[in-house]
Protein backbone atom coordinates (compact mmCIF):
# COMPACT_ATOMS: atom_id res chain seq x y z
CA UNK A 1 0.00 0.00 0.00
CA UNK A 2 1.63 3.20 -1.08
CA UNK A 3 1.63 6.26 1.59
CA UNK A 4 2.62 9.87 1.72
CA UNK A 5 5.70 9.86 3.71
CA UNK A 6 6.84 13.63 4.44
CA UNK A 7 4.08 15.40 4.13
CA UNK A 8 4.41 18.49 5.09
CA UNK A 9 4.69 21.94 2.89
CA UNK A 10 6.28 24.66 5.46
CA UNK A 11 3.89 24.33 8.49
CA UNK A 12 3.94 25.99 11.52
CA UNK A 13 3.17 24.69 14.92
CA UNK A 14 2.52 26.73 17.42
CA UNK A 15 4.92 29.50 16.85
CA UNK A 16 7.43 27.20 15.74
CA UNK A 17 9.41 28.01 12.85
CA UNK A 18 9.65 25.61 9.89
CA UNK A 19 13.31 25.16 8.79
CA UNK A 20 14.54 24.36 5.13
CA UNK A 21 14.21 20.42 3.93
CA UNK A 22 17.15 19.05 2.91
CA UNK A 23 20.61 19.76 1.57
CA UNK A 24 20.72 17.97 -2.07
CA UNK A 25 24.44 16.26 -1.46
CA UNK A 26 25.49 13.07 -1.81
CA UNK A 27 25.57 12.35 1.98
CA UNK A 28 23.71 9.40 3.60
CA UNK A 29 22.41 10.45 6.46
CA UNK A 30 21.13 7.70 8.70
CA UNK A 31 18.59 9.38 11.11
CA UNK A 32 19.71 7.30 14.39
CA UNK A 33 20.14 3.98 12.41
CA UNK A 34 23.65 2.21 13.47
CA UNK A 35 24.44 0.26 10.66
CA UNK A 36 24.76 -4.12 11.24
CA UNK A 37 28.06 -5.51 10.37
CA UNK A 38 26.15 -6.30 6.59
CA UNK A 39 26.79 -2.05 6.42
CA UNK A 40 24.15 0.67 4.75
CA UNK A 41 21.53 -0.43 2.27
CA UNK A 42 20.91 3.18 0.66
CA UNK A 43 23.72 4.22 -1.84
CA UNK A 44 23.69 7.37 -4.56
CA UNK A 45 23.00 4.99 -7.29
CA UNK A 46 19.46 4.71 -6.16
CA UNK A 47 19.14 7.79 -6.70
CA UNK A 48 20.62 8.12 -10.01
CA UNK A 49 18.47 5.75 -11.26
CA UNK A 50 15.21 7.19 -9.78
CA UNK A 51 16.66 10.38 -12.04
CA UNK A 52 17.12 7.68 -14.70
CA UNK A 53 13.42 6.61 -14.43
CA UNK A 54 12.12 9.93 -14.50
CA UNK A 55 13.84 11.33 -17.52
CA UNK A 56 12.73 8.18 -19.45
CA UNK A 57 8.98 8.54 -18.32
CA UNK A 58 9.07 12.43 -19.02
CA UNK A 59 10.56 12.01 -22.42
CA UNK A 60 8.44 8.61 -23.39
CA UNK A 61 11.95 6.66 -23.65
CA UNK A 62 12.19 2.90 -22.99
CA UNK A 63 12.42 2.86 -19.29
CA UNK A 64 16.64 2.44 -18.04
CA UNK A 65 17.97 -1.14 -17.76
CA UNK A 66 17.96 -2.63 -14.74
CA UNK A 67 20.20 -1.39 -11.99
CA UNK A 68 23.32 -3.32 -10.18
CA UNK A 69 22.87 -2.33 -6.55
CA UNK A 70 20.94 -4.87 -4.17
CA UNK A 71 17.25 -6.01 -4.93
CA UNK A 72 16.58 -7.02 -1.59
CA UNK A 73 13.20 -6.18 -0.08
CA UNK A 74 12.74 -3.15 2.38
CA UNK A 75 9.78 -0.87 3.15
CA UNK A 76 11.38 2.36 1.12
CA UNK A 77 10.14 6.02 0.22
CA UNK A 78 11.19 8.36 -2.81
CA UNK A 79 11.59 11.88 -2.05
CA UNK A 80 11.48 14.83 -5.18
CA UNK A 81 12.15 18.03 -3.87
CA UNK A 82 12.79 21.50 -6.07
CA UNK A 83 14.54 24.51 -5.90
CA UNK A 84 17.55 26.24 -3.88
CA UNK A 85 15.11 26.08 -0.94
CA UNK A 86 14.38 22.08 -1.82
CA UNK A 87 10.32 22.95 -1.23
CA UNK A 88 8.68 19.50 -1.26
CA UNK A 89 7.48 18.04 -4.91
CA UNK A 90 6.40 14.86 -4.00
CA UNK A 91 6.79 11.91 -1.37
CA UNK A 92 5.14 8.34 -1.82
CA UNK A 93 6.73 5.22 -0.49
CA UNK A 94 5.24 1.93 1.29
CA UNK A 95 5.19 0.11 3.85
CA UNK A 96 5.49 -3.33 2.28
CA UNK A 97 8.90 -4.39 2.07
CA UNK A 98 9.56 -4.74 -1.77
CA UNK A 99 12.77 -5.68 -4.38
CA UNK A 100 14.57 -2.51 -4.26
CA UNK A 101 15.15 -2.17 -8.15
CA UNK A 102 11.48 -2.60 -9.65
CA UNK A 103 10.28 -0.56 -6.06
CA UNK A 104 12.45 2.08 -6.69
CA UNK A 105 11.74 2.31 -10.25
CA UNK A 106 7.81 1.76 -9.21
CA UNK A 107 7.88 4.84 -6.46
CA UNK A 108 10.20 7.10 -8.73
CA UNK A 109 7.12 7.89 -11.30
CA UNK A 110 4.39 7.34 -8.76
CA UNK A 111 5.72 10.08 -5.74
CA UNK A 112 7.02 12.30 -9.12
CA UNK A 113 2.96 12.08 -10.64
CA UNK A 114 0.84 10.67 -8.01
CA UNK A 115 1.16 13.24 -4.60
CA UNK A 116 -2.55 14.48 -4.44
CA UNK A 117 -1.07 17.34 -3.07
CA UNK A 118 1.10 18.86 -6.24
CA UNK A 119 0.88 18.66 -9.55
CA UNK A 120 3.01 16.26 -11.72
CA UNK A 121 6.69 16.90 -12.07
CA UNK A 122 7.49 18.54 -15.56
CA UNK A 123 10.35 18.59 -18.15
CA UNK A 124 10.86 22.49 -16.92
CA UNK A 125 11.39 21.45 -13.94
CA UNK A 126 14.40 18.03 -14.11
CA UNK A 127 16.91 20.18 -14.02
CA UNK A 128 15.92 22.04 -10.66
CA UNK A 129 15.17 18.48 -8.68
CA UNK A 130 16.42 16.85 -6.10
CA UNK A 131 15.80 13.23 -5.09
CA UNK A 132 15.81 11.32 -1.65
CA UNK A 133 15.45 7.30 -1.41
CA UNK A 134 14.92 6.38 2.55
CA UNK A 135 15.21 2.66 3.22
CA UNK A 136 12.81 2.21 6.24
CA UNK A 137 13.94 -0.75 9.09
CA UNK A 138 13.55 -1.73 12.70
CA UNK A 139 10.24 -1.52 12.78
CA UNK A 140 8.71 -1.30 16.58
CA UNK A 141 5.67 -0.80 18.38
CA UNK A 142 5.20 1.96 20.77
CA UNK A 143 4.17 1.96 23.95
CA UNK A 144 1.94 4.67 23.66
CA UNK A 145 2.03 8.16 21.16
CA UNK A 146 5.22 9.64 22.70
CA UNK A 147 7.67 6.44 22.64
CA UNK A 148 9.37 7.72 20.42
CA UNK A 149 12.48 10.03 19.77
CA UNK A 150 12.88 13.06 17.58
CA UNK A 151 15.51 13.39 14.82
CA UNK A 152 15.90 8.83 15.35
CA UNK A 153 12.26 7.65 14.53
CA UNK A 154 10.34 7.81 12.08
CA UNK A 155 6.23 7.09 13.10
CA UNK A 156 3.34 5.84 11.51
CA UNK A 157 0.01 6.63 14.13
CA UNK A 158 -3.15 4.53 13.21
CA UNK A 159 -6.15 6.16 14.79
CA UNK A 160 -10.46 6.51 14.65
CA UNK A 161 -11.84 9.92 13.05
CA UNK A 162 -14.70 11.39 13.59
CA UNK A 163 -16.91 9.14 11.36
CA UNK A 164 -15.27 5.81 13.41
CA UNK A 165 -13.12 5.09 10.66
CA UNK A 166 -9.63 3.73 10.77
CA UNK A 167 -6.98 6.26 9.44
CA UNK A 168 -3.26 6.07 9.10
CA UNK A 169 -0.28 8.60 8.70
CA UNK A 170 3.39 8.92 8.95
CA UNK A 171 6.02 10.97 8.77
CA UNK A 172 10.01 10.07 8.23
CA UNK A 173 12.73 10.37 10.66
CA UNK A 174 13.47 13.73 9.33
CA UNK A 175 10.99 15.24 9.27
CA UNK A 176 10.07 16.74 12.90
CA UNK A 177 13.33 17.65 13.24
CA UNK A 178 13.87 19.61 9.78
CA UNK A 179 9.85 21.40 10.85
CA UNK A 180 11.41 22.62 14.40
CA UNK A 181 9.04 20.38 16.50
CA UNK A 182 8.51 18.90 19.27
CA UNK A 183 6.63 15.04 19.98
CA UNK A 184 3.21 16.98 20.54
CA UNK A 185 3.55 18.96 17.69
CA UNK A 186 4.54 16.18 15.38
CA UNK A 187 1.39 13.94 17.08
CA UNK A 188 -0.90 16.69 16.29
CA UNK A 189 0.47 17.62 12.43
CA UNK A 190 0.28 14.12 11.82
CA UNK A 191 -3.47 13.39 12.79
CA UNK A 192 -4.11 16.83 10.81
CA UNK A 193 -2.48 15.24 7.81
CA UNK A 194 -4.45 11.40 8.14
CA UNK A 195 -7.71 13.85 8.14
CA UNK A 196 -8.42 14.22 11.91
CA UNK A 197 -10.65 17.37 12.15
CA UNK A 198 -11.90 17.68 15.88
CA UNK A 199 -9.92 19.17 18.71
CA UNK A 200 -7.49 17.19 19.51
CA UNK A 201 -7.72 16.12 23.15
CA UNK A 202 -5.39 14.22 25.55
CA UNK A 203 -8.18 11.70 25.56
CA UNK A 204 -7.70 11.40 21.86
CA UNK A 205 -3.85 11.30 21.49
CA UNK A 206 -3.89 8.67 24.10
CA UNK A 207 -6.16 6.16 22.03
CA UNK A 208 -3.14 6.69 19.06
CA UNK A 209 -1.49 3.55 18.27
CA UNK A 210 1.93 3.56 17.10
CA UNK A 211 4.54 2.43 15.27
CA UNK A 212 7.99 3.20 15.19
CA UNK A 213 10.90 2.89 12.44
CA UNK A 214 14.60 3.95 11.50
CA UNK A 215 15.67 4.86 8.14
CA UNK A 216 18.74 5.35 5.98
CA UNK A 217 18.67 7.88 3.09
CA UNK A 218 20.63 9.26 0.78
CA UNK A 219 19.68 11.98 -1.37
CA UNK A 220 21.57 13.71 -4.71
CA UNK A 221 20.83 16.35 -6.93
CA UNK A 222 20.50 17.04 -10.68
CA UNK A 223 24.30 18.02 -10.45
CA UNK A 224 25.25 15.39 -8.54
CA UNK A 225 23.32 13.03 -11.50
CA UNK A 226 25.00 14.95 -14.23
CA UNK A 227 28.62 14.83 -12.63
CA UNK A 228 27.75 10.62 -11.97
CA UNK A 229 26.82 10.66 -16.03
CA UNK A 230 29.89 12.39 -16.94
CA UNK A 231 32.24 10.90 -14.92
CA UNK A 232 30.72 7.42 -16.61
CA UNK A 233 31.66 8.55 -20.15
CA UNK A 234 35.26 9.31 -19.24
Amino acid sequence: MAAGCCGTKKQKLNNSSAVPICNGTTSAPTNGLISNGMGMVAMPEMCFFCFDVLYCHLYNLAPPKTPTFSNDAYPLFVTWKIGKDKRLRGCIGTFNAMNLQSGLREYAITSAFKDSRFSPITRDEFAKLSVSVSILRHFEDGEDFLDWEVGVHGIRIEFINERGMKRTATYLPEVASEQGWDQMQTIDSLLRKGGYKSTISSDMRRTIKLTRYQSEQITVSYQDYMNYWNSQRC
